[in-house]
Parts: structure tokens; sequence; C-alpha cells
């Protein structure tokens, strides 16, 4: 049992490592938007979320493997309990699909990041400022499925 906590404690810790990074790295577009003209500052920049957006990749997987363990490590190791009963995973899979929304979204920031690099012009200020907003309310979804359970 106590294996389960720890494993589930590592979980978390790289889950919000992640979402620091996905949270963050639209901001970084934005600065970028915003320091047109302004070359080492946009290098800078451009350096700091490649170095981000390499980070956020590291902690999600960790976070993954150790949600596997979470989900199915009751079949492998010996008194690991689940945290999804038989026949109530409604709760499970609809937090699954958003958290494929959220690395979609930051596999999409990245790309925005690496077009930077290549020359590409970045959307506005303003449109960066609002897309930066989504994960906040895919986060408030999750964190409520893995609390509440509803389904």
């Amino acid at each position: 049992m106590q294996s389960y906590f720890w494993v589930k404690t590592f979980h978390i810790v790289f889950v919000v490592a992640w979402m620091a990074a996905v949270f963050y790295l639209p901001r970084i577009l934005v600065n970028i938007a915003e320091a047109a003209g302004q070359a080492q500052v946009g290098q800078r920049l451009q350096l700091m979320g490649r170095r981000l957006y390499r980070f956020g990749h590291v902690m999600f997987g960790l976070a993954f493997v150790l949600g596997l363990v979470l989900w199915l490590g009751y079949r492998v190791l010996p008194d690991f309990p689940t945290m999804v009963a038989p026949g109530a995973a409604g709760w499970l899979h609809a937090k699954l699909g958003l958290v494929v929304l959220l690395l979609v979204y930051f596999i999409f920031t990245g790309r925005w990041l690496k077009g930077v690099d290549s020359g590409r012009a970045l959307p506005s200020s303003r449109a960066l400022r609002w897309f930066n907003e989504l994960p906040l309310v895919l986060f408030i979804a999750i964190v409520y499925l893995v609390l509440a359970k509803p389904f």
C-alpha cells in the first residue's frame, strides 16, 4: 500500500510540472510576438521556449508512465490497489479525453514555437493571450473529474 502512495505522489508532482509548462509556453509565445524587431530578446525567448517544451515532454512522459501504474498496477504489483472500480470508469475516460486535448494543445504550441524558429509569423499577441486561457478550463474539468468521480 505504501508504494501506491509514492507512485501517486510522484504522478501528481510530474503532472503539476507538466501543467507549468502547458501554462507558460503560450506565455512565451505572447512575449515573442510582442518582441518583434528585438532580435536578441526574441532569440532568448525562443531558447527558453525550446527548453520548456523539452522539459514539458519529459514531465508528461513520467506522469503518463506513473498514471499507467496507478491504473493497471494492481495487475502486476501485489497489494497495489486500483483507483478505478470495475464498471465505474466513466470519469476516467472523460479525464483521459481531456488530457489528450491538453497534450494536443501543448504540441500545437510547440509547433508554433518551431515555426518561429523557421521564420513563420505568430498570431497576434491578443489572440495568443486568449489561446493561453484554454488549458485552465481543461485543467479545472480534469481536477473536478478526479476528485468527484461523478460517473
